[in-house]
């Protein structure tokens, strides 16, 4: 985190979610140093905060204080995306970041990783969605039985062209 690198994982709900807390923590765990007033945190700034990630996103709920289990899988994402979007990291690392929530957030979710890349981020994209894979990249690694097999330009490849990778060291 403090080297500008962000992770979104593929188990939002085991290992990026704290399922028992609002959404105001979920979103400001990552950057509490921000939000410190002298030996205590205010309160009152994160949820300020909050509540502009929840209007960026376009997250869907009640309000910061709404339990974290109760949104979608979908808003549920964007709260991490947000959370992460707060401690602006250079390095963006998502293990499949649409897995799992409707087509309206994934069609979310995608706009908002262009417009990071067009912003100059770099975003790193684990997926075994091949339309994802073609939809939101420049260049793509295959990997084959966890080997590389090959680094392709997106512009100039096909799912055939990576299908044959992906089987090159089966």
């Amino acid at each position: 985190m403090n080297h500008g690198f962000a992770l979104i994982t593929e188990e939002r709900k085991a290992d990026g979610l704290f399922l028992k807390s609002d959404i105001t923590f979920n979103t400001t765990i990552a950057n509490m140093k921000q939000y410190k007033s002298g030996a205590a945190l205010s309160k009152d700034d994160m949820v300020r905060a909050t509540a502009e990630e929840i209007r960026i996103m376009h997250t869907k709920c009640m309000g910061p204080e709404d339990m974290i289990s109760n949104l979608s899988g979908g808003n549920q994402q964007k709260v991490i995306f947000g959370r992460w979007l707060e401690r602006s990291p250079n390095i963006f690392m998502m293990d499949d970041p649409t897995r799992g929530i409707d087509v309206g957030a994934k069609y979310e979710i995608y706009e908002l990783i262009i417009e990071m890349a067009k912003r100059g981020k770099t975003i790193i994209v684990v997926s075994s969605e091949m339309p994802e894979i073609l939809g939101i990249t420049n260049r793509i690694g295959v990997m084959s039985n966890g080997h590389l097999a090959g680094i392709v330009n997106t512009r100039e490849t096909n799912q055939e062209e990576l299908l044959r990778l992906s089987a090159k060291y089966l």
